[in-house]
This record gives structure tokens, C-alpha cells and sequence, in this order.
């Protein structure tokens, strides 16, 4: 089983040090994301990367629709792979809605955790008037984005990878995320899409014991300010560090502020 767990998920260690560092990619990505950051980590850490199930090199046949339907499904593959490489206090680098799952993951088995690193988090994407909730997205964009890729695969990417990119990303790197978007399966890519940008979490954060940094980039049209500001107030003891860059994937477009935000963390700064 433990072994099965491993293969799954395609899992990639290096470095033996302790505590352990799991990097944990967003949607429509794959562990390749964290190439810019990971490795500098090596030499202090167990540095651990995977896939999610139904992501880049795992097994496509351990997806399962109604387990993988809901951000806790992927938060209980996240248990069960820390349960079978044995890791402890762990420094847990979530991105985009791995910031959700990785939350659910540490509510579940707190004892497993050392902290969180929550890159470009949210806890609900569709705005909410009537509670006062600013999310970045109306419901209409997201069944937009829905429907689109049922109609056009090529067209939703096309779409969507530059407005996660961000102003003053490269066209290469642009490019690599439209390609990520379009190489996982469809389907599955489509239930991830409705369990990301659909789910609400809101209640979840107040439950989580774990110390908690959240990295919110300042000009963020995925996950705005707003977004880091309302998760730091209703998690308790959460720290909140806003990255003056543009974009969602930081560790793509800047990848030493990230990497020193990073080692900040872990250093308790």
C-alpha cells in the first residue's frame, strides 16, 4: 500500500535533512511548477514533490469521480501519501487551491504539520455580496470557463493562461501553462476545474491550529488582495506577507522572492 501510495502520485524526493518541505502544485499543473524553487531547498530539507491524482505523471486509473469531486478527496490523498513516507513536522508549500487542500489536510491530521506556506490562496472564488465576500469571479465567469472547456479545449487555455500569468510574464512561460492545461485528461481536468472554483472553505479556516503564512502577490486577478486580507483575519495566528509582483505563480515568474520569502518562513521570519 504505502509503496502503491508513492507510485500513485509520482512522487520525487531529494535531500535528507529535516523538517521536510512538500511542494504541492495548483490546478492544471503538474510538480514541474516548482523547478525554479524546490531545488534550493535541497541541501536544508527533504524536499518532496508530487502529483495530484489525475495530474501530470500519476496514475490516471486511482481517480476516482466522486472521491475527487470535492478539495477534501485530494486533501485525503495528501494524508495518506504523508502517512506512507512517515512525515513529520512537515513544511507544507501549497499553491492556488494545493493552499486549500493542504489546509483541509492539516485540520484533518494537525499532529503531521509544522506550518503552512499558502501561495495565492482562497477559500472561495465567487464573490459573495450578501456577506460582504470579495472572491475575484462571478458565477457567470466560472460556468463560462466551464462550458468552454467542454466546447474548445484550446480556447479555455487560451483564455485562462495569461490571466493566471499575470502582466510581464513570459510568453514562454505563458506558453508552458497553456500547454499543462491542455495535456491533462479533460474530464478530469473539468471536475478539478468545478472542485477548485466552485467549493467553498470559508468555514474551514477558523478550525486550522497550524501556524500558517499566507504569500499574496499584490496584483493577483486569481486570488486579489482582498482574498489574502479576509483568509488572514479568520485564521488565527495566520501571518500575512504580500509579494510585490504580478501574476498567480510567483515561483514561475519570480522565483527568488519566492525563494526567500521561503526561507524566511522556515526561519521563523
Amino acid at each position: 500500500m504505502t509503496t502503491d501510495t508513492i507510485r500513485r502520485h509520482h512522487v520525487n524526493q531529494a535531500g535528507q535533512a529535516h523538517p521536510p518541505m512538500v511542494f504541492a502544485h495548483g490546478f492544471g499543473c503538474d510538480q514541474q511548477m516548482w523547478r525554479f524553487v524546490a531545488p534550493a531547498f535541497e541541501a536544508t530539507h527533504r524536499v518532496v514533490l508530487f502529483d495530484h491524482i489525475g495530474c501530470g505523471k500519476s496514475d490516471l486509473s486511482s481517480y476516482d469521480g466522486m472521491r475527487h469531486s470535492r478539495l477534501e478527496g485530494y486533501a485525503e490523498d495528501v494524508v495518506a501519501l504523508f502517512d506512507a513516507l512517515d512525515l513529520r513536522d512537515v513544511v507544507f508549500v501549497g499553491h492556488s487551491v494545493s493552499a486549500m487542500i493542504g489546509v483541509l489536510a492539516a485540520i484533518a491530521r494537525p499532529e503531521r504539520f509544522a506550518q503552512l506556506v499558502l501561495v495565492g490562496p482562497s477559500p472561495r472564488y465567487l464573490n459573495d455580496p450578501d456577506a460582504g465576500y470579495v472572491g475575484g469571479f462571478e458565477r457567470a465567469d466560472i460556468d463560462g470557463l466551464i462550458d468552454l472547456m467542454d466546447s474548445n479545449q484550446l480556447g479555455w487555455a487560451d483564455c485562462l493562461a495569461p490571466v493566471v500569468m499575470g502582466a510581464g510574464s513570459t510568453e514562454a512561460l505563458t506558453d508552458e501553462l497553456k500547454a499543462s492545461f491542455c495535456a491533462a485528461d479533460p474530464y478530469i481536468n473539468r471536475r478539478f476545474a468545478m472542485a477548485t472554483f466552485l467549493g467553498d472553505n470559508r468555514a474551514d479556516l477558523p478550525r486550522l491550529t497550524v501556524p500558517t503564512l499566507i504569500l499574496q502577490c499584490a496584483h493577483d486577478a486569481i486570488a486579489p488582495c482582498a482574498v489574502g486580507d479576509y483568509m488572514h483575519a479568520h485564521m488565527p495566528g495566520s501571518r500575512l506577507r504580500v509579494l510585490d509582483v504580478a501574476g498567480h505563480c510567483p515561483h514561475l515568474t519570480h522565483p527568488q522572492v519566492t525563494i526567500d520569502a521561503l526561507r524566511a518562513a522556515v526561519a521563523g521570519g
